[in-house]
């Protein structure tokens, strides 16, 4: 039983070692490839954290040499610069990369279709109204979802607003 909460005195050097290491190292990589890797997170940036997160516990609890924990660290970092590097200049990418935004309601009607498709109820589009201040739902011209699943709500007024997917990215 009692090494279920201490086996011996390295052990606790070791993960403090790892841990200090492994945190500046991370630190230092994050701060090096800019602040996309700390963006609000789409499915592509998630990946990327589930991943450093999952790398850095290994480094912390010796799973893997530092070293080694460091490199995949900056391995994983590199690739998603690259690949956002790729999808600037590439729609194709963009496309394979980033989802597009939905038009969930628009000009006083719930987009059933598309509601149910993303698995949003009309309950979470009010509160989505209601945290951009408005009290009523005809004061809304159009709730998007957008790439990272944040809810945007366009104000009646506010431009003409959109008329389709299409008319999603001028917004």
């Amino acid at each position: 039983m009692r090494e279920l909460f201490f086996t011996d005195w390295s052990g606790l050097l070791n993960v403090l070692v790892c841990t200090v290491v492994a945190y500046l190292a991370l630190f230092s990589f994050i701060r090096i490839s800019g602040k996309r890797t700390m963006s609000k997170l789409n499915a592509f940036d998630f990946v990327v954290a589930v991943t450093l997160g999952s790398t850095l516990s290994s480094m912390i609890l010796a799973k893997v040499p530092v070293l080694e924990g460091l490199l995949a660290v900056a391995i994983i970092i590199g690739l998603q610069y690259l690949l956002a590097k790729l999808a600037q200049k590439s729609s194709a990418m963009e496309t394979i990369i980033n989802s597009r935004p939905t038009l969930l309601y628009y000009n006083g009607e719930f987009l059933e279709k598309t509601l149910s498709e993303e698995s949003i109820t009309h309950e979470e589009i009010h509160a989505a109204v209601r945290t951009f201040r408005l009290e009523r739902m005809d004061e809304v011209r159009a709730v998007v979802m957008e790439l990272n699943g944040d809810l945007t709500v366009v104000k009646k007024g506010e431009g003409a607003g959109p008329s389709s997917l299409d008319d999603l990215d001028q917004l």
